[in-house]
């Protein structure tokens, strides 16, 4: 059976990092966020924090915190079809429940987390679309208490500790794709 992981965590703990190296090793991917940039194209705007913010709530705001999951949810379940699939970004506790609902004990969640100090600074030197502490800052806020972010890191199956050197974070993870790691979790109230 195909397997569904999907990576959670805060802006900047390295979650494209870690879905860089399960396409490296095959997965097939979803994005939460090209949604976003998606919408950005269409209507012509510029890539950046204010306006990403603006079209995350407004997706969220016409339909639901789910929104994403809603609207991605045919292409997870055609590419999970073909092999496994990871998805990059899985934000709210509302989009957590449709997937849980859709997928079960299939869905794995891996919470990537990393210092909100080591965070900041990565952020500020991002290639694409850096952001200020102060940006980084409001970013939290604004995920955590209008999109339900913490939800799904809570009750994550895996932490990867993304605060050390790459090759531990993806030596971390690949014990987690090779079945080496077990849920650190009761989940979903049975014991593993």
């Amino acid at each position: 059976m195909n397997r569904l992981f999907a990576l959670v965590g805060m802006c900047g703990s390295g979650k494209s990092v870690l879905c860089e190296h399960f396409k490296n090793r095959g997965w097939d991917f979803v994005y939460f966020g090209g949604v976003t940039m998606n919408e950005l194209k269409k209507r012509g705007l510029e890539k950046n924090e204010e306006n990403e913010r603006k079209i995350r709530e407004e997706l969220r705001a016409t339909y639901g915190q789910a929104a994403f999951a809603i609207l991605l949810i045919d292409e997870i379940e055609e590419k999970l079809e073909k092999g496994d699939v990871v998805i990059d970004g899985l934000y709210s506790w509302s989009e957590f429940k449709v997937l849980d609902e859709k997928f079960g004990d299939r869905l794995k969640l891996i919470a990537v987390i990393a210092d909100k100090s080591v965070r900041y600074h990565r952020l500020t030197k991002r290639e694409v679309r850096p952001l200020t502490p102060e940006q980084a800052k409001s970013r939290d806020r604004a995920e955590i208490e209008n999109l339900e972010k913490g939800g799904p890191i809570a009750v994550a199956d895996w932490f990867v500790d993304n605060n050390g050197s790459i090759e531990d974070t993806l030596a971390q993870t690949d014990a987690i794709i090779d079945g080496a790691s077990r849920p650190t979790r009761v989940e979903r109230g049975r014991d593993k």
